[in-house]
């Protein structure tokens, strides 16, 4: 069973947090991308900090390069005796040994949402982006945007995001106390402990169905994320999406909208493609403001630009200065990741694992695909699989050829007996089953060809398949 939120208040936590000064304060479960950021943070703050994870890479070689001693094993030894402050993600177990001795010591216990909630409320503007999918790239638009214009002004953002961004060398960036910057990440209601007064709101549909038991839930989830603005606060959403619109009909705040399709507030007209790009005109009611040059393809980044931008426009940031960052943006981490070439095809790495997600960039690729579109697929978890499977048959149409890997575990365990063999039987001569990443790996490298596109796709560890690749 997984840890509970705490849902502490922000006095709770200043207090705990002050009473911390000068002690230790402890990660458990420190090598993810947010709770690595947040000790990293935490570190620049003054505290001690240490971490445990079990595994290792880049972010955690990061963390040990900053003098965060991490333990890559869970035991009560790793919690110091002048341990002040435990912040945990609610993906450990109740039963996590360093969370069972802080609760029996009395150390106080904080979420990463609630700590993350905690520690925007010192900037003045605080601009959350939300959504099933598109919420890393989407923020990583408005740091493009923010850290141009404050590089221009001095006024830099803070920035804690769920993906690394080149522009942040990183996951994170540690500006002044004016506007900060985050994702807003909806599972187990996470979104819910924070404090935006700008909150964007990207799309919704099912998922994350280990916690959300209905879409309607979802909805409602989406619409308390909103209503955490205030009255004097925005909710910039998409008009293109109606479970958005639908979570917004009682927000009492100031409502935004963008979209292409729909009527809205900012919308996007002339989309045009080429070199690798798209640009189009942006209009706020009726009057045209800017046009944009946007390096990414699919109708999905229009509108995650289109976000980014009211977004900026509200935070009062010039058009000139939104738009000089949407055309330096070049993609978060794992999100159409350019990895080489291989065989003559050029190599994509993306984090797409949503049926929606995985038929927006396939859909995207098509459109600048010279030859046959390929994707090597690692379905993510038993419960999206076979909740979602009907789904998925329908989310590869516009790929060629499709590689699946074995399934993803996470933190569950396979007790309807679904596998990824399932859907690639769906797909008929399209889907091929490898199972292992070694078969993954023979399979792409005995399909690839001149002119052929590659994305190795999916939320896992997928990415281990690179190492079996001799990319160029």
């Amino acid at each position: 069973m997984s840890t509970p939120n705490t849902h502490l208040g922000y006095y709770a936590i200043n207090d705990i947090m002050k009473r911390a000064e000068g002690k230790n304060v402890h990660f458990v479960g420190a090598g993810g991308i947010m709770m690595s950021s947040l000790a990293l943070l935490t570190k620049k703050l003054g505290y001690d900090v240490t971490g445990s994870d079990r595994s290792d890479g880049a972010l955690i070689k990061k963390l040990k390069d900053a003098g965060i001693l991490i333990s890559h094993t869970h035991s009560e030894d790793n919690i110091k005796d002048n341990c002040a402050a435990l912040i945990y993600t609610v993906a450990i177990s109740e039963d996590n040994p360093e969370y069972v001795k802080a609760n029996r010591e009395g150390i106080p216990c904080i979420s990463r949402a609630d700590y993350l909630g905690y520690i925007m409320t010192g900037y003045k503007q605080r601009v959350g982006v939300a959504g099933m999918h598109g919420k890393s790239s989407c923020t990583s638009m408005c740091a493009e945007i923010f850290i141009g214009y404050g590089n221009r002004t001095g006024n830099r953002p803070t920035i804690i995001s769920g993906a690394e961004y080149a522009a942040m060398d990183g996951a994170y960036y540690i500006g002044d106390k004016e506007n900060f910057l985050f994702e807003a990440c909806e599972y187990m209601d996470s979104f819910l402990d924070f404090n935006p007064t700008v909150a964007v709101l990207l799309n919704a549909d099912l998922e994350h169905v280990d916690y959300f038991k209905s879409l309607e839930q979802i909805i409602e989830s989406f619409g308390k994320y909103a209503s955490l603005t205030g009255e004097d606060g925005y909710a910039v959403v998409c008009a293109d999406d109606k479970n958005i619109m639908k979570s917004v009909e009682n927000y009492k705040g100031h409502l935004v909208t963008f979209g292409i399709d729909a009527d809205a507030d900012f919308t996007a007209k002339n989309i045009t493609r080429s070199c690798g790009a798209q640009e189009f005109d942006v209009y706020k009611n009726g009057e045209f403001l800017m046009h944009i040059r946007l390096p990414a393809y699919g109708k999905h980044n229009v509108q995650n630009a289109l976000a980014a931008f009211a977004a900026a426009y509200i935070c009062h940031i010039p058009v000139s200065d939104i738009a000089l960052g949407l055309a330096s943006y070049t993609g978060a981490k794992r999100r159409m990741e350019s990895r080489g070439v291989l065989n003559g095809a050029c190599v994509y790495d993306d984090y797409g694992h949503h049926p929606t997600e995985v038929a927006a960039t396939l859909s995207g690729a098509k459109e600048f695909c010279e030859g046959r579109l390929i994707c090597a697929f690692q379905p993510h978890t038993y419960s999206r699989t076979l909740a979602l499977i009907d789904d998925f048959e329908d989310a590869f149409e516009s790929a060629d050829l499709v590689i699946f890997a074995d399934i993803y575990a996470a933190r569950e365990q396979n007790t309807q007996n679904i596998s990824s063999k399932m859907i690639a039987d769906r797909l008929g001569g399209k889907g091929v089953y490898a199972g292992d990443f070694d078969s993954v790996a023979q399979q792409i490298k005995a399909n690839a060809k001149p002119g052929d596109t590659v994305i190795v796709m999916g939320a896992g560890d997928i990415y281990k398949v690179f190492d079996r690749l001799e990319l160029e």
